[in-house]
């Protein structure tokens, strides 16, 4: 259980990567009260400074002793080191925000995005999971769509971009495209296939019933955010050449009629979100304009002329804050405002 102070000693494990860099500048961004604040990382990164507010924090080697004193850690380290960590962290009264997929599915660990689910995190959180990028940003417009409308059915293709697979993928796009048009040949090191101008329908691994882990991902764990395992999805995740934002095609089908204005009326007072569809005028949400904002962008809402009580919407977000930094950091303050 977290106690009331005026300020909270913060750790960050996984300090050095995408997402743990993200979340140093949101704490500094949305000014958390931090007494403290741990930079951890593996051993090889030992020594590196990182800025927070004008000051040097430098890069401590992530151990079991790394969180004696720490009121909250963030974890952005991947799934093996948070399984190994993240319990010595809770034995020392630490509350984990896990970014990784380890804890994501346990039964007795709260998978929360702060706009739909805050309740589900218990009195005594010891562990709180962060969902997939992916399904964040999906189940932020499906929210207020299912307590008004109730959903039966969620067909989906999401269109994600490089920075989900970390600095690598963002360095490959980048001298993928350069070598491409300078008439180079190039080499593929993170994805099997060339990534610069194509599109690859194969994020994760593929698993026995067809689907990869990334699209069951998006199944299991909207259902479990929603709190509705009768929801049927169908999900398809596309890597594509873009740097930052995730963009997704969402077909929602529901038990009560429903209409495109309804929707758009809905989703514009709902938090986290910002409607943007305006056709006429080219208005629609875009993955360079998504990068950096805080805001699920929803547009071309429309109503499904193939099916009876169905909508048609494109969503867009960035995957580093909203999809992992940020929504961390809003659980953290959710803790502390509630203590």
């Amino acid at each position: 259980m977290l106690i009331k102070k005026e300020q909270y000693n913060v750790a960050v494990a996984g300090a050095t990567g995408a997402v743990g860099r993200k979340m140093f500048e949101i704490l500094a961004e949305r000014d958390f009260p931090v007494a403290n604040l741990k930079a951890l990382a593996s051993a090889r990164s030992v020594g590196q400074a990182l800025d927070f507010k004008g000051s040097s924090v430098l890069v401590e080697e992530l151990t079991e002793s790394s969180f004696d004193g720490v009121d909250i850690a963030l974890f952005s380290a991947g799934a093996s080191v948070s399984r190994q960590f993240a319990p010595f962290a809770v034995k020392s009264s630490c509350i984990v925000i896990d970014n990784s997929s380890a804890f994501r599915m346990e039964p007795n660990i709260p998978l929360v995005v702060p706009e739909v689910n805050p309740d589900a995190i218990g009195s005594e959180p010891g562990i709180i999971a962060n969902p997939n990028c992916s399904t964040i940003q999906m189940v932020v417009a499906l929210k207020p769509i299912h307590d008004n409308f109730k959903i039966k059915r969620v067909v989906v293709s999401t269109y994600q971009s490089v920075s989900g697979s970390g600095q690598k993928a963002i360095d490959e796009l980048q001298t993928q495209t350069k070598n491409l048009l300078g008439g180079e040949t190039i080499k593929a090191n993170v994805y099997p296939h060339q990534i610069a101008f194509n599109c690859l329908p194969h994020i994760d691994i593929f698993l026995e019933n067809g689907y990869t882990k990334e699209e069951m991902k998006m199944v299991d764990e909207t259902r479990k955010i929603l709190g509705d395992s009768s929801i049927l999805i169908s999900p398809t995740a596309v890597r594509v050449p873009v740097f930052y934002c995730h963009s997704e095609s969402v077909n929602v089908e529901t038990e009560k009629p429903i209409s495109a204005k309804e929707i758009k009326e809905l989703l514009a007072g709902s938090d986290g979100i910002r409607v943007v569809d305006n056709p006429k005028n080219n208005e629609y949400p875009l993955a360079t304009d998504g990068a950096d904002q805080d805001e699920v962008l929803v547009g071309r809402i429309r109503d499904d002329i193939s099916c009876e009580n169905a909508i048609n919407f494109w969503v867009v977000s960035d995957n580093l804050r909203k999809g992992a930094a940020l929504n961390a950091v809003q659980i953290a303050e959710y803790l502390i405002q509630r203590a």
